[in-house]
């Protein structure tokens, strides 16, 4: 190096790309200061309102992908399952809900596990057929939704049970975000309940008639806005847009682990 030549780098030698960029930068900042005050205060208020906008949706976001929906029939032992989930105990036994059940927790199961556990937010929906509608409310925040099917009772209310799931399988807040559904066959600790398989047969046979009966009937009738299955062949819950397993659970002894795991898969801890 001769003795008149400078140790730093020489403007012309600097890589193409940092020049443009310093171009840029001395355009913006020219560009900054022939703007007048009030219009640059009105920017930066709108970049922040909007910074603000996206971070509140972001949380309200992740504050609804923590929502369990409980729905099935009157009697199928929801709300047993719902305090057995958030306290470890039946409580009162038997109880039939005329309200909802909604609360936040950490699954009692996990109570003394150590480091942060992100609380679950169930929400246990009376089976009443004139108080099922309120299900619309939560069904678009649902992270998952556990149906809740009388594995002791299981026949008499098969059709009706059946029912009510087609529908919940066909709605579109259901379908769009392809919901996970768990069908929990309850009250499995009794020697007279049916299999978990025998009543996913079941349902699917009931759902395939349904499914006929019900595209059969006028166009004006928009009670279920999706359809099931693919025609022509009998259908199975593997057909359904979303995620659809079955699992055994009993409310009374406590028995919650395939619940517990299935709500776990879907509302990280």
């Amino acid at each position: 190096m001769g003795s008149g030549e400078s140790p730093t780098l020489k403007t012309q030698d600097a890589h193409p790309s940092i020049l443009v960029i310093g171009k840029w930068i001395r355009h913006f900042e020219q560009w900054i200061h022939e703007q007048p005050k009030e219009q640059l205060y009105t920017a930066i208020a709108v970049v922040v309102a909007t910074f603000l906008i996206v971070v509140i949706y972001r949380i309200l976001n992740r504050s609804r992908c923590n929502t369990v929906v409980l729905s099935g029939l009157s009697g199928g032992g929801k709300t047993i399952l719902f305090y057995q989930l958030r306290d470890g105990t039946p409580h009162q036994g038997t109880v039939t809900s005329m309200e909802p059940n909604i609360g936040s927790f950490v699954l009692h199961s996990e109570l003394e596990k150590k480091g942060k556990i992100k609380p679950i937010h169930l929400v246990d929906v009376p089976g009443h057929s004139r108080l099922r509608p309120m299900l619309d409310d939560f069904l678009p925040k649902a992270a998952g939704i556990i149906f809740v099917v009388d594995a002791l009772d299981f026949l008499p209310n098969c059709r009706a049970a059946a029912e009510y799931l087609y529908d919940i399988l066909t709605k579109s807040s259901v379908v769009r975000k392809k919901v996970p559904v768990l069908i929990l066959c309850n009250k499995t600790d009794k020697v007279t309940a049916h299999s978990k398989e025998f009543i996913r047969k079941q349902l699917e046979k009931e759902i395939d008639k349904l499914r006929t009966s019900r595209t059969a009937v006028s166009s004006a009738d928009v009670t279920n806005e999706y359809t099931l299955g693919v025609p022509s062949e009998v259908f199975t819950f593997s057909q359904c847009h979303n995620k659809v397993v079955v699992a055994e659970s009993s409310g009374l002894t406590g028995e919650v682990s395939q619940v517990e795991q299935f709500i776990r898969e879907h509302v990280k801890p």
